[in-house]
């Protein structure tokens, strides 16, 4: 089979049938989201995370949205920055998907995350918070099974979708990157700047098909991570 450029491969991917396309962030407050109000805010129009030596985070901290989905395609544009806004020291962020709430009280969540951060190592992966971890690392095509216990699968990597060292070639540091997450049934994709970052089958019995959608501001260092033109497609 001829394989299609990667941006026609994605064009053709990223598109549901009769979808419902919906504006999740109206580019002027938090309205539709929850969070802890001393660390989110809305900053030129896009929704803020930061943290500050005066205001540490200690464990990671979540924005979510009052929604939830099952299948469905999302599209969003991403910046990071570590505290000195640039991008060559801390910063790790992501968004959670089909994720659940653990600890209401400080906006804490667990379940499926599309990584990105401030250095070239873990954008694009599949993580999934406080779970089963690294479940598909940037550039492979994974298959997940049982394995002996709910929180240790066994992982085939079955292909790859690209080269990880190319794929972190078209991120832009600290500057504005276009995300998005498809997700139907129990398979998973992430793109990043029109590069596929991972492929993933999640044959599992824990594998989520559905749940909250949230926006992560990780502990550690001072950062600022920032989300805009965050637009949600599902099926009719």
């Amino acid at each position: 089979m001829k394989k299609l450029p990667i941006l026609l491969a994605l064009a053709a991917t990223a598109t549901l049938t009769h979808a419902d396309e919906k504006k999740l962030f109206n580019g002027k407050d938090l309205t539709g989201w929850k969070g802890q109000p001393e660390f989110w805010s809305v900053k030129d129009g896009a929704l803020t995370g930061q943290t500050t030596a005066a205001t540490p985070v200690k464990e990671n901290t979540f924005l979510i949205w009052d929604g939830e989905v099952g299948d469905f395609e999302l599209h969003f544009k991403y910046k990071i920055v570590d505290a000195n806004g640039k991008a060559d020291g801390f910063g790790n962020s992501g968004v959670q998907y089909r994720s659940k709430v653990v600890k209401p009280e400080y906006s804490v969540v667990s379940g499926y995350q599309a990584d990105f951060e401030v250095g070239k190592t873990y954008s694009g992966i599949l993580y999934e918070e406080k779970g089963r971890g690294i479940l598909a690392k940037r550039g492979e095509k994974v298959v997940i099974h049982e394995g002996d216990a709910p929180n240790k699968p066994k992982i085939e990597v079955a292909g790859e979708v690209g080269k990880s060292d190319d794929i972190q070639a078209a991120i832009k540091p600290a500057e504005w990157n276009d995300y998005v997450i498809i997700a139907k049934g129990g398979h998973l994709q992430h793109f990043i700047n029109g590069k596929q970052t991972v492929d993933v089958t999640d044959e599992t019995a824990v594998g989520a098909k559905k749940g909250i959608l949230a926006l992560q501001l990780h502990a550690g260092q001072p950062m600022t991570v920032q989300y805009k033109d965050i637009v949600l497609k599902t099926d009719k």
